[in-house]
């Protein structure tokens, strides 16, 4: 096997947190997921919703990678899944140069949501439009025909105004009335929208009976029942309180905190049903340690008689499956038939394909290129899966034709030869055998075996 010398920290017994991770990541094949469920890029406050397609949809922020505070998250990836358990990144929507409006420095691209009504989706994100940031923000619209791609802004919401216009939630009623939420630093609003879902009907109005309300409103619907979640101010832990109201609009009447602290300075969930099923969505830190780079995780939600949230437990095995795995048309790229350069070299080893695998990718200039990548008749969107083997914690800087697209992420397999490692990033790709993949290291030592390549449905 392919190793390297790097003095004693490859020679030091692996924190004992990442080999419990490594071994949580190896649950996915026997049937249950884990948390973090996204561990390729980092991300947060994570809004969920089931669509007409039967999948579910998961539509979180973005921590970019270096992180610096939380003025870097600038674009939004969404991802989905039909059992709970394999999810596919469905690549990314909207980044803050598409957005006409926007602050001419970009970022500040902080937690969105996603909407359905008469045959269109509406992705609602916060934005400022200034230098400024604090003092403009707003609420743009993009629209889309279809659920992850082709969102185009159409401009922000006309008719609010106030403090903290962050953290949107838009909520349709059975009777296809559609209302908006917003606010942070202690102040949380409500109102109506009008069909066109882009304007407020009306002003808004504070939301009522909320007991330390901080920011990151979620509003949903059980049993003829309205809830309202919310992160509380709990000093550099935030919790999960909520409320029940008979209205949309309350007033609302204060039932307790149901998610307790995830590790994180922040909180910020959403709570969905799927196939039968109640899920708390939420973030935490436990990928990177640091709290501006941070990973979405999902645990089961369950209620008691009285229509009240249990506190919800907080795993690290994640939840079951609830439907068969699925079987992508896939293009296999072994790493014995790429190109190396920058110290990487290709050599013999017990990898799956071609016994050959891509090492040395710890030094600084380092790399695997792959060429001839097919992207299909027509191009477009194809999910890229790394195939790997690493003892430590490391990440590989993914570029496409040229342009740089992230760092994704390795997590600890166990050893050196040990290839059960699988980091995904859905990028575009130009029509036919045109297209050039490159893995650039020098951030923790990793084996490449091959990469595939999926396109998307």
């Amino acid at each position: 096997m392919l190793k390297y010398d790097n003095g004693s920290r490859f020679a030091r017994t692996m924190n004992s947190f990442w080999l419990a991770l490594a071994a949580s990541a190896s649950l996915v094949t026997s049937g249950l997921g884990a948390n973090p469920f996204i561990t390729s890029i980092y991300t947060a406050d994570p809004s969920a919703h089931v669509w007409a397609d039967g999948r579910l949809y998961v539509y979180p922020s973005r921590d970019m990678d270096p992180p610096r505070g939380c003025d870097l998250m600038d674009c939004y990836h969404v991802f989905s899944t039909d059992d709970m358990v394999n999810w596919r990144d469905e690549g990314e929507i909207l980044r803050a140069s598409e957005v006409p409006w926007g602050r001419k420095e970009g970022g500040f691209m902080w937690a969105p949501d996603c909407a359905f009504k008469n045959g269109t989706y509406y992705y609602y994100f916060p934005h400022p439009s200034g230098t400024k940031w604090n003092d403009t923000w707003k609420i743009g619209v993009a629209t889309s025909k279809n659920p992850a791609s082709d969102f185009k802004v159409q401009g922000y919401i006309e008719g609010l105004g106030g403090f903290a216009m962050i953290d949107p939630c838009v909520f349709v009623d059975d009777d296809g009335q559609a209302y908006i939420y917003f606010g942070g630093g202690g102040h949380c609003a409500g109102g109506k929208l009008k069909s066109n879902m882009t304007a407020a009907d009306g002003s808004v109005q504070p939301m009522t009976g909320l007991e330390d309300f901080h920011e990151a409103t979620w509003v949903f619907k059980r049993k003829g029942i309205y809830y309202l979640a919310y992160a509380d101010n709990h000093p550099g832990n935030n919790r999960m309180r909520y409320a029940t109201s008979s209205a949309p609009l309350g007033p609302w009447m204060y039932k307790g905190i149901y998610l307790e602290p995830t590790g994180c300075d922040t909180t910020h969930g959403s709570v969905v049903e799927y196939k039968g099923q109640w899920y708390q969505f939420y973030h935490d830190k436990s990928l990177s340690g640091q709290g501006n780079l941070r990973s979405i995780c999902v645990d089961k939600l369950f209620f008691n008689d009285d229509g009240t949230i249990r506190t919800v437990i907080q795993t690290k095995k994640g939840v079951p499956a609830v439907g068969p795995a699925p079987n992508p048309p896939m293009t296999k790229y072994p790493a014995a038939n790429a190109a190396a350069g920058g110290g990487a070299v290709i050599a013999d080893d017990n990898a799956a394909e071609g016994g050959k695998n891509a090492g040395n990718l710890h030094l600084a200039d380092s790399y695997v290129e792959f060429s001839d990548v097919n992207g299909g008749k027509k191009g477009g969107r194809n999910t890229v899966t790394i195939h790997y083997a690493t003892p430590e914690k490391a990440k590989l800087r993914l570029s496409v034709n040229g342009v740089d697209y992230s760092f994704v992420n390795t997590l600890p397999t166990g050893a050196w030869n040990d290839y059960a490692g699988q980091s995904q990033l859905t990028v575009p790709l130009q029509p036919g055998k045109t297209n050039v993949i490159r893995l650039t290291g020098g951030h923790g030592g990793v084996n490449v075996d091959y990469i595939t390549v999926s396109p998307l449905p």
